[in-house]
């Protein structure tokens, strides 16, 4: 669901259907999808550093848990740069050596003037793997909260989410064409999300009445639809792409923030007995979920192709149309990358790390490395 918000997004930029008064507004910010996607990443890589300070299992080896992180994006990703790069005109023209280099190393939030045609939504993927390395620093430094003082594992993350809505605050010097507002600690924020939730999904010996609470569907939904409306406005950007002013790059990530805790929050901590989300645990929601990453790959580049293919000219509407197109296009390229490539990698990095008993305590319990709970 996510990686198609992210997809209707660019659709509607590409045909100018963000100019529509109104609504126009609400395309823009379906680009909070990837709120989603950056708080998914933070509740499923955190959920087993919560579940072993707990004494509930093993914490996943480092070395274990980079590998599969690799293995899962890695493959798949290059696959899509050395496509677009070589067989779309557009990016083709651009393709230097620095562009290569930049891309296929996911440093181009680093290096001026690289994020090229059919690639430039790779930025949020470079913040992903940076987010990637950074964690188990963390999870170094918050796994000696054991017992009593495990408690304070949420507030530490908490405030931590606080403290980076600052970074948008700071003058840091950048290269011409670099904004640091693209780096990782500008996001922080909507990853803590996750593994803040992760902490509250793993006490279940403290139950609180605010775990309660945000394990509540329609409170939380509510609040999720509340703050995605105040993201449509001013308060967190400009219309169109005009750069927004530093205050309001914080209004936008705490808003984030909000969307993909609440949206999360009653899909994890309902309580036994309620109702089930039957269209999100069907098969075709399962097989779109399967699939997701390689929708978040190819959809820009199947956009780009789009408009001369059928005719349509960029920037002169039918939004429908392209929209329609795209997913069209989308999803088989999707099932066919995650079929070629994404799970013989996953497969095969399973069976390289299959030797080590670390590894094979850390997956036999559940640990979720590969960023998708176990099946």
């Amino acid at each position: 669901m996510a990686a198609l918000g992210v997809l209707v997004t660019h659709a509607a930029f590409q045909t100018a259907a963000v100019d529509t008064p109104i609504i126009g507004r609400v395309w823009q910010r379906f680009d909070m999808a990837v709120a989603v996607f950056f708080a998914l990443s933070g509740f499923l890589l955190w959920r087993p550093h919560a579940a072993a300070a707990r004494g509930l299992g093993p914490a996943p080896a480092v070395g274990h848990y980079l590998w599969h992180r690799a293995a899962r994006i890695l493959p798949a990703y290059w696959v899509v740069v050395c496509v677009v790069l070589v067989l779309l005109p557009g990016a083709a023209r651009t393709a230097g050596g620095q562009v290569w280099l930049s891309n296929l190393a996911l440093l181009q939030v680093f290096v001026p003037l690289t994020l090229t045609e059919g690639l430039t939504h790779m930025w949020s993927l470079s913040v992903e793997v940076a987010f990637y390395l950074v964690l188990p620093v963390v999870a170094f430094a918050l796994i000696r909260l054991r017992g009593r003082a495990a408690r304070l594992r949420a507030p530490t993350l908490l405030a931590a989410a606080v403290i980076c809505l600052g970074w948008n605050l700071i003058p840091v010097p950048t290269p011409e064409a670099i904004h640091a507002d693209n780096w990782l600690p500008s996001y922080l924020p909507w990853f803590l999300a996750g593994m803040v939730l992760a902490e509250l999904v793993s006490d279940t010996v403290h139950p609180s009445v605010w775990r309660r609470a945000v394990g509540n569907q329609r409170l939380m939904w509510t609040v999720a639809v509340v703050a995605f409306a105040v993201s449509a406005t001013d308060l967190a950007g400009p219309d169109g792409l005009t750069r927004a002013e530093p205050w309001q790059y914080v209004t936008k990530v705490a808003l984030g923030s909000i969307i993909g805790f609440t949206l999360l929050a009653p899909l994890v901590l309902r309580d036994t007995g309620a109702r089930t989300h039957r269209w999100l645990e069907s098969p075709v929601a399962a097989m779109l979920g399967r699939w997701s990453f390689g929708i978040f790959l190819w959809h820009l580049a199947v956009l780009s192709i789009v408009f001369p293919v059928f005719g349509i000219l960029p920037f002169h509407g039918q939004f429908g149309t392209v929209l329609v197109l795209t997913i069209a296009l989308t999803i088989p390229a999707a099932a066919a990358s995650y079929a070629l490539v994404e799970e013989p990698a996953r497969r095969w990095s399973r069976r390289g790390s299959a030797a080590s008993p670390t590894a094979t305590t850390a997956t036999s319990a559940g640990s979720c490395t590969s960023g998708e709970p176990p099946r």
